[in-house]
């Protein structure tokens, strides 16, 4: 090897044993702050509160924004100033809308015709019961209504 080899060898050895340590001690640990936010009363759905280098980082979901917004006073309380709040505000599912398209698409559904369906829909929940000729129907419809935007879960209801 050449003097100018040896010499960069030398170099990048000692850049990396300078910089490892450095790069350790800049990892910093997260700690999970949820339980103190349950704990506080705040109902927020799938939330997780945690603090990554003195900053609050707040996700979930919620339908109110005044929630979100407590979620952030809650953080300032607890003595953090610099907090991201990323909790989505969703809308409320329209059910009737829900019932109406289920309905619809129920209906035109050539492999479903000689059903009867009843179909309702409470927040995105929707119970759908009735009579069909065959059991294969029974998943076809359900695969249906699935599929309409806003349905959070569909709950069978049919007589065996």
């Amino acid at each position: 090897m050449t003097r100018n080899a040896w010499f960069g060898a030398a170099l990048v050895a000692a850049l990396a044993v300078t910089l490892i340590p450095t790069a350790r001690a800049a990892t910093v640990d997260a700690v999970d702050l949820t339980p103190q936010f349950r704990a506080a009363g705040l109902n927020v759905e799938a939330l997780r509160a945690i603090e990554v280098g003195g900053i609050v980082v707040l996700r979930g979901r919620t339908g109110d924004r005044a929630v979100a917004e407590q979620a952030g006073t809650l953080a300032r309380s607890f003595g953090y100033q610099r907090v991201a709040n990323l909790i989505q505000i969703i809308e409320p599912p329209d059910d009737q809308a829900i019932q109406r398209i289920a309905e619809r698409q129920l209906g035109l559904r050539r492999s479903l015709d000689g059903c009867k369906f009843l179909v309702a829909s409470n927040g995105g929940v929707v119970r759908l019961g009735g009579q069909v000729q065959y059991e294969l129907q029974k998943d076809v419809a359900i695969s249906v209504v699935r599929q309409i935007d806003g349905v959070r879960e569909v709950k069978p209801d049919f007589p065996r």
